[in-house]
């Protein structure tokens, strides 16, 4: 591929990081505080892209002034065409423009073991009231806590259904170390007033109070806490479907 191509194939890349980073769209691929990283990638790409178009121009420019006088035939000999069938690099390049991929979901939960961690440690929690709380935050307050300042509040948690092989089911989030690639779940399995239609990969905001009753990921033999459930509804995906919280 010869420089001009080398250069469009680089503003085009640039440009998708950029529409990426300008409309949430980075969100399918790392997390939320990489998206300074995702903007300025987009920009060094673009710059570069320039940079050999210019050059590329200049040094044209200059080989034509001293090339007058001379032969057609040594003049010609330093074409070098480029098959078109290399433009094809850039069709990957508009997909990621024009087609968001999907979050994870429960095909990827449902295959892949808890990652539920240990924080190094917890906010406090209000003294009474009910509780809205992050799933993973929940999960582990649950299992490493034992539920300590859990135990008779009213919980709140948001996450999108998962159906293990015998219909059990569970509520997912996708915690994130840098990106999609890494993303892993943290589970937390349901029991009491649990709607008796369910479908995978749908989001509920699900309030219970919590419960001691545990599970063992049949993945990885890793700890997977219950909520009892009081009430179930539906919500929109939210803008950022990954859990960044496990984090702490």
């Amino acid at each position: 591929m010869n420089r001009q191509a080398q250069s469009a194939v680089l503003f085009v890349l640039g440009a998708a990081l950029l529409h990426a980073g300008l409309t949430d769209l980075y969100l399918r691929y790392v997390k939320a505080g990489l998206r300074p990283l995702v903007l300025a990638a987009g920009v060094v790409l673009i710059a570069t892209a320039l940079a050999t178009a210019w050059y590329e121009w200049r040094h044209k420019d200059h080989g034509e002034g001293h090339g007058e006088g001379q032969g057609e035939d040594e003049g010609e000999g330093h074409v070098h065409r480029e098959p078109r069938v290399s433009w094809l690099l850039v069709l990957p390049l508009f997909a990621l423009i024009l087609v968001a991929p999907p979050a994870l979901g429960s095909y990827s939960a449902m295959r892949t073991g808890t990652a539920l961690q240990q924080a190094y440690g917890y906010q406090k929690l209000p003294v009474d009231g009910p509780l809205r709380l992050g799933l993973a935050d929940y999960a582990g307050r649950a299992v490493y806590e034992h539920g300590r300042g859990l135990a008779g509040r009213q919980i709140t948690i948001t996450g999108f259904v998962a159906l293990d092989r015998s219909g059990a089911p569970y509520l997912v989030r996708m915690a994130l170390n840098c990106c999609a690639a890494d993303a892993q779940p943290v589970k937390v399995a349901l029991t009491g007033q649990v709607p008796p239609v369910l479908k995978p990969d749908g989001w509920l905001q699900v309030t219970g109070t919590y419960t001691a009753k545990r599970t063992k990921d049949s993945v990885n033999g890793g700890p997977i806490p219950y909520l009892q459930v009081t009430r179930a509804e539906p919500v929109p995906t939210p803008h950022d479907p990954y859990d960044e919280t496990w984090n702490n």
